[in-house]
């Protein structure tokens, strides 16, 4: 099986390099495949492209996405070598051929991009001095890791990565089985999962050393190893999807906030990697013409001028515009809070109000799905990334047995333009000591045809709790004459949810959403 796999990943990286553009290239050694033997003696499996022409070259260090190999970068690498750049890409440990078996960034990981940057010094033409590091999805991740903690790399692109392992697993204390399932499952057709990773999936399914699980994660987080990366001050990129559905989105903002280096974050529509991916088949794209001007200006020496613009890039839902913002706080202009009122009517739904409400209670029975969705992992964000779609809904089909439905009134003549994290507070009592609950917000239309544009989950212990459940980075414009509605249920496929069937549910008075607007 992997050697077939071997075989079709060869004629495809084939064709992938024999459409990436050539015109105007400096001659290079074309690709040379070489073992990296790491610091505790495991090979790693790579490949190098270096120009021809002597000189001392600016170097970028690629580190391979999960379940992939270090054939993933070709045509990038090989655009990059005609540039003026040494490149050294590698498969991480335990995945395809490189020895050792799938640590999931752990220390050893860490140590293996230093190991990267020891060979390529030692038996290429690369500068010290400059030396970067990029990586899509798992190289992401570990790309900002290794900046933390090896200073010789002084440009990062983190792409489609994450900072907080945690986050990523159970945010909101909310397991995701569908990327959990396709993380593990690629990894155990290409790769060779260590005992600990075996361990730590066990328990994740069974719900169990939640803690265990946090300290796993956590020396697994760039976000935990902020102060190392400020003190060895590389240039960070970020670039992300908003709908991420492996990486969610927001711990990106918090690291970005937290980052006191030259940094850029830029966010467009997609899932997981599929804003990127066209990149590596040398076509042109966004993300890696942002990661060549990145790398000309804090490796190369050449003035792209993108160290002068502004450090938040957003593309917004459905539309080609390209927003810059000074920093993340620019971004949202002001929140405007809309309370939460009874649900009243025919087909029982709530105002999405400025002004204060009565008193009300609204109970929903738990356990039971609604048309009310995320869509599916990597799936639908994707497809929308591609057509401008999202995940739809017919706003009067939803069940007002299972889920609360709110609305707002008419946006004004200008639009709603959203802009940054949406939050739902809510108080909440539900009739057993555990509970889930899954917050949807969507773009309603006159024919009450919804379009998604954020959600996110939250479960909590305790028959009383009040929910403050930030909801995941947007920028979508809400046209004219249009409504937001807030959906909130109990269950949809791409959670794990605490929640018995037919336990209930109640809702009260006091509950608002707050809207960040530009």
């Amino acid at each position: 099986m992997r050697r077939l796999a071997a075989v079709l990943s060869l004629l495809l990286i084939s064709l992938v390099v024999g459409a990436a553009p050539v015109s105007a290239a400096a001659p290079t050694t074309g690709f040379h495949w070489n073992d990296i033997t790491a610091a505790d003696g495991v090979t790693l499996k790579s490949n190098v492209i270096e120009p021809t022409t002597p000189g001392a070259y600016p170097g970028v260090v690629l580190v391979a996405s999960w379940a992939l190999n270090d054939f993933q970068y070709l045509a990038q690498a090989k655009q990059l070598a005609e540039a003026g750049y040494v490149v050294l890409s590698y498969t991480a440990r335990g995945f395809w051929l490189s020895g050792g078996t799938i640590e999931v960034a752990g220390p050893k990981d860490v140590a293996d991009a230093s190991s990267a940057v020891d060979w390529m010094i030692e038996h290429t033409g690369v500068d010290p001095q400059r030396i970067g590091i990029v990586g899509m999805s798992y190289g992401g991740g570990i790309s900002l890791l290794a900046a933390a903690h090896d200073p010789r790399l002084r440009a990062v692109g983190s792409l489609s990565g994450w900072a907080d392992l945690g986050a990523s697993m159970t945010g909101g204390d909310t397991r995701r089985p569908q990327a959990a399932w396709f993380l593990q499952t690629a990894a155990r057709l290409v790769g060779r999962p260590s005992p600990q990773m075996n361990q730590i999936l066990d328990d994740y399914w069974a719900n169990r050393d939640a803690e265990g699980r946090e300290r796993w994660a956590r020396e697994r987080s760039a976000r935990y190893a902020v102060d190392a990366l400020n003190r060895s001050h590389p240039a960070v990129l970020i670039a992300h999807s908003f709908g991420d559905s492996i990486f969610p989105a927001n711990q990106m903002l918090d690291l970005y906030t937290a980052l006191d280096t030259p940094k850029r974050l830029e966010l467009a529509p997609g899932d997981h990697a599929t804003v990127e991916i066209s990149g590596l088949a040398g076509i042109p794209n966004h993300v890696w013409t942002s990661v060549r001007r990145w790398l000309d200006q804090y490796l190369a020496g050449v003035d792209t001028g993108i160290g002068d613009e502004p450090g938040v890039v957003l593309r917004p839902h459905g539309s080609s515009a390209v927003e810059h913002f000074p920093d993340w706080p620019h971004v949202t202009g002001h929140r405007d809070r809309l309370q939460l009122g009874a649900p009243h009517g025919l087909i029982a739904t709530g105002d999405l109000s400025p002004h204060s409400q009565p008193a009300w209670t609204r109970q929903i029975q738990a356990g039971t799905d609604t048309i009310a969705g995320g869509g599916v992992a990597l799936l639908s964000n994707g497809l929308e990334g591609l057509t401008g779609i999202p995940p739809i809904v017919a706003l009067p089909a939803v069940s007002r047995r299972n889920a609360g439905v709110w609305l707002s009134g008419a946006a004004p003549a200008a639009g709603w333009k959203v802009r940054g994290v949406p939050q739902l507070h809510a108080p909440l009592t539900s009739s057993r000591p555990l509970g889930t609950v899954i917050a949807y917000l969507y773009d309603v239309n006159a024919l009450g045809i919804g379009k998604l544009f954020s959600h996110a989950p939250v479960t909590w212990s305790g028959t009383r709790t009040t929910v403050d459940l930030p909801l995941q980075v947007t920028a979508y414009d809400v046209p004219p004459g249009h409504r937001v509605a807030l959906v909130v249920d109990t269950k949809d496929p791409l959670y794990l949810d605490a929640n018995a069937k037919n336990s209930t549910i109640t809702f009260t008075s006091g509950s608002w959403l707050d809207l960040p607007l530009a």
